[in-house]
């Protein structure tokens, strides 16, 4: 567990200083796009109301504490279920996806919306999404789970 907690402890800090140096180091809020490395890859600032690529973002305050509701939970769910993984992949993936998930909770805490700011585009093809390192975070930790759930060492015991 110990391993989990270490992991997710530095994947949100990565998430939370990668935000505030882009966003406000930056000062992306204001200029809103920077190309960094073009064509690949912009800084396009984005407040996500929403989960990913917008779905179910309303401007509400409502909605806006249901989806931290949602994070929490979900981050709890992943803890209790993860409680009993050994060896070092699961611990990585896991750690990986709740500190995306708390991440991202912690902006819309703060902010009202999640902060996106990195956009990949390529070769003429412009793609319209913002994400951030929480995104990534979460998309490596559920992807891990889901391709390598079946060789993660978990103790089968009794806790």
């Amino acid at each position: 567990m110990s391993r989990i907690l270490a992991i997710t402890a530095i994947a949100l800090l990565a998430d939370q200083c990668s935000k505030w140096g882009v966003v406000y180091g930056l000062d992306l809020e204001s200029r809103l796009a920077l190309d960094v490395f073009p064509p690949f890859l912009q800084f396009r600032m984005a407040w996500n109301e929403g989960i990913n690529f917008g779905l179910f973002a309303s401007g509400s305050e409502v909605m806006r504490w249901v989806l931290v509701a949602v994070s929490v939970l979900a981050a709890v769910v992943v803890l209790v279920w993860a409680r009993r993984i050994r060896g070092w992949l699961g611990p990585l993936l896991v750690g990986a996806l709740l500190g995306g998930i708390l991440g991202n909770g912690i902006d819309r805490i703060r902010h009202g919306a999640v902060a996106d700011f990195l956009n990949v585009s390529c070769c003429g093809v412009h793609n319209p999404f913002s994400f951030n390192l929480a995104d990534v975070f979460i998309f490596v930790g559920a992807f891990g789970l889901i391709a390598f759930g079946n060789r993660l060492n978990r103790d089968r015991g009794r806790p």
